[in-house]
């Protein structure tokens, strides 16, 4: 398996401006690449291949002052990067998008650079922990958390951050196979995401939204007083600093939240079943966008999906359509307002949260998707209130749970 770690850098000054030049001449050699790509097309009508630039490097390095002084392996991960991204705007215009061509890189727009197979390694010097790289320095890292003994360092990806923070991320290949899914899931889960309570589930679990509305008020102050200042001014770029670093203290408090949950749902469950939503064209809706946007629904989505393979835990996706629609007990469809809370089935009188209802609507489809059977612990049955030991029995029964064809029977027999 592949695994990401992410360290923070500790580089002195003189670091710093060496880890800024070696980021500049990798952008700059990225601008060359796109205008050499350009070039070649007009010239033979097609495009270059990757090792056809690649090859160009060391006759580069004669006449170019500063690119020698750039590890060979970094220098073609730059020219890989540039083909990657024009693998992406191909993939994009497969599918209907309006794209354009590769932009030209401004300094601001190119903030990471690639050791890829060799040239780094983690060491011990001066009692302290140091990221060694090859042809640059041996820079301090605060590994807050260990890398596993069998894992294997593929590569390591320097990146400044726009607060001027320089963080490692190291590409890990761990040698072992993820827990073997359980056929017959016993601890199901299934999730519905909203604005007002982030996640309700079929557990009876209402999840808030992480409160961050001290750190937006925040961030509006200081890009207030960032609008007054005279553009290009020492003051402005002070004021732009700050302004960052509000936006990474909110983003990293939100992606701290959705990391915490998303863990609890891989580990605590066999099986979770969520929406398969269209996150991107949620957003782009008239209305409420801001927080459609900041509940990062689609961010929390991906994490899930990752964690729960990484668990040996089932990840579901389902359509999302006529979920908060349809009764979890009967299965009749009945259309309300987004300003009504509660579902109410005028078929058989369940009533519940709009939110949880379609929960277990959720993990009723989830369940039926992948096939597996019912958990001896039937999660329907214990979401209707007491005495409606008939008003499950049709939804359940279908699913093939035996503890609900028993409370058929005695229903009918009733």
């Amino acid at each position: 398996m592949y695994y990401a770690y992410k360290y923070r850098l500790e580089p002195s000054d003189a670091q710093r401006e060496e880890l800024d030049r070696h980021r500049d001449i990798c952008r700059q050699l990225y601008n060359h690449t796109r205008y050499r790509l350009n070039e070649y097309r007009e010239n033979h009508g097609e495009l270059p291949s990757m090792t056809t630039l690649r090859s160009e490097l060391p006759d580069l390095k004669k006449w170019w002052d500063g690119l020698s002084d750039v590890y060979s392996k970094v220098l073609q991960t730059v020219v890989e990067r540039l083909f990657n991204n024009l693998s992406s705007l191909s993939a994009l215009k497969q599918n209907g998008y309006g794209v354009g061509q590769l932009k030209w890189k401004p300094p601001r727009e190119f903030r990471s650079f690639t050791y890829n197979q060799s040239g780094f390694k983690l060491d011990k010097k001066g009692g302290q922990t140091v990221l060694s790289l090859s042809k640059l320095a041996d820079i301090p890292i605060r590994l807050h958390r260990e890398i596993p003994d069998d894992a294997t360092l593929k590569q390591v990806t320097l990146k400044k951050e726009p607060t001027g923070e320089w963080f490692a991320t190291f590409g890990v290949e761990v040698d072992r196979e993820p827990p073997q899914k359980p056929d017959r899931p016993k601890n199901v889960v299934g999730i519905d995401v909203g604005i007002l309570k982030y996640a309700h589930d079929t557990d009876g679990h209402a999840i808030e939204s992480a409160d961050l509305s001290d750190e937006r008020t925040r961030l509006e102050r200081e890009q207030r007083k960032l609008s007054r200042k005279q553009h290009g001014s020492n003051n402005y770029e002070k004021q732009r600093r700050r302004v960052t670093e509000c936006h990474a203290d909110l983003k990293n408090k939100r992606r701290d939240f959705l990391h915490k949950l998303s863990n609890y749902y891989a580990r605590e469950y066999n099986l979770v079943a969520v929406e398969d939503l269209d996150a991107k064209g949620l957003v782009e809706l008239d209305g409420n966008s801001r927080n459609r946007a900041g509940a990062a629904w689609g961010t929390f989505l991906r994490m899930l999906e990752y964690k729960c393979e990484r668990e040996g835990t089932h990840f579901v996706a389902v359509d999302p359509a006529g979920t908060t629609k349809e009764c979890a007990a009967c299965g009749v469809s009945t259309d309300k307002p987004l300003w009504v809370r509660e579902h109410s089935c005028p078929s058989c009188g369940f009533t519940a949260d709009r939110d949880w209802n379609a929960a277990w609507n959720i993990l009723s489809r989830g369940i039926k998707q992948v096939g597996a059977g019912r958990s001896e612990s039937t999660p329907v049955e214990t979401a209707l209130p007491r005495g409606t030991t008939s008003v499950p029995a049709k939804r359940v029964v279908e699913s093939g749970s035996p503890i609900l064809k028993e409370r058929t029977a005695s229903a009918v027999s009733e």
